[in-house]
């Protein structure tokens, strides 16, 4: 009965030592729905609108006017315009210089006196400004018997 036992005891063993070798292998099977609702929101965005303004040009640089364009843009409305201004110093800077290629320099001094600055300053030298087809002193006494003749002054900016 020993070697009975013993027998068993080892067998007993071998099974255990062998059991505790093996991997232990499981299957299960399992399955899965998952759902779901979102909400979500778009947002497009475009280029804003756009005003352009007007180009205005002043190819030649023998004109005596200045230009000036602008435009403002909201997202409703938009707005552009643009302007000329025309400058009445360089116009009669012109007109003398005209006259006086043209051999008429009395004329020509006479364009350049209808600047105050210009009638001031003749005054102040002893040579006033040509009137009425008179020069010199006969001038001079015509200035002053007619003050409202005389220019205004040129407007400061």
């Amino acid at each position: 009965m020993k070697k009975q036992i013993a027998a068993a005891s080892i067998m007993l063993a071998a099974f255990s030592a062998f059991a505790q070798s093996d991997p232990i292998i499981t299957q299960s099977t399992s399955d899965s729905r998952t759902s779901s609702t979102s909400e979500s929101t778009t947002t497009v965005k475009s280029p804003p609108p756009s005003a352009i303004s007007p180009a205005i040009t002043v190819i030649n640089s023998d004109v005596c006017v200045t230009a000036a364009s602008g435009a403002v843009q909201t997202q409703i409305l938009g707005i552009s315009m643009g302007i000329t201004e025309r400058d009445f110093n360089c116009e009669r800077l012109k007109l003398s210089r005209s006259l006086y290629d043209m051999g008429m320099k009395v004329a020509a001094v006479s364009v350049m006196c209808q600047d105050r600055r210009v009638f001031d300053s003749m005054m102040a030298a002893g040579t006033p400004c040509p009137i009425d087809g008179k020069i010199g002193a006969e001038a001079k006494a015509v200035w002053e018997e007619n003050p409202n003749r005389i220019p205004k002054p040129v407007k400061e900016k």
